[in-house]
C-alpha cells in the first residue's frame, strides 16, 4: 500500500470508525485516539486485499476498543447533546422536555451496547441497515433485530410512569 492509497483511505474511513468507536465508549478523545491507533495498525499490516479494507478497519477498531476498555476498565458513558428547539417553551413545557431528555440519555446509557451502536449509527450518522450490517460485520437480519430490541427498549424506558 503508498501513502496515497493509506492517505486516501485515511480520509475516507477515519470519520466512520471514529463514530463507531464513539458510540461503543461514549469518549469523544479515546474515540479520536482509538481510530488513529486503528489506522496506524492498518499502516503495518500493508493489507493487499484493499477492497475489504472497511470491515478490516471496524474489526481493528472495535478489537482495539475492547483492549483500551479491559485495561483501563472504564464506565461507559454517553451524553447526547441535543439542542432544544428554538421555540418558546411554558415553564411545565421545559420541565417535560427536560425530564425526558434526561430519560433518554439515561435509557441510552443502560442500553445494551450492540443495541445502542445500531441504534445511534442509524439515527445520528442516519446509516442504512445495510452499511451498518457491512461496517459491524452483521447480517442485515441481525441489524434489524438490534435496532427493533433498541426501539423497544427505549420505548419502555421513556413510558409515563
Amino acid at each position: 500500500m503508498t501513502r496515497a492509497q493509506f492517505k486516501d483511505l485515511f480520509d475516507q474511513h477515519f470519520d466512520a470508525v471514529r463514530s463507531y468507536i464513539y458510540y461503543r465508549s461514549g469518549d469523544a478523545e479515546a474515540a479520536t485516539d482509538i481510530a488513529q491507533d486503528t489506522f496506524l495498525k492498518l499502516w503495518e499490516k500493508q493489507p493487499e486485499d484493499l477492497g475489504h479494507v472497511a470491515g478490516l478497519l471496524f474489526k481493528i477498531a472495535g478489537d482495539e476498543f475492547i483492549s483500551q476498555y479491559r485495561r483501563q476498565k472504564l464506565m461507559s458513558k454517553f451524553r447526547l447533546n441535543s439542542k432544544p428547539d428554538n421555540k418558546e417553551r411554558t415553564p411545565e413545557e421545559q420541565m417535560v422536555f427536560e425530564e425526558l431528555k434526561e430519560r433518554y440519555e439515561t435509557a441510552l446509557a443502560v442500553m445494551p451496547e450492540k443495541q445502542r451502536t445500531v441504534f445511534l449509527m442509524s439515527r445520528m450518522d442516519q446509516l442504512k441497515y445495510y452499511e451498518i450490517a457491512e461496517r459491524l460485520e452483521l447480517s442485515v437480519k441481525a441489524v434489524e433485530k438490534r435496532m427493533n430490541l433498541a426501539l423497544a427498549f427505549l420505548k419502555e424506558a421513556l413510558e409515563d410512569k
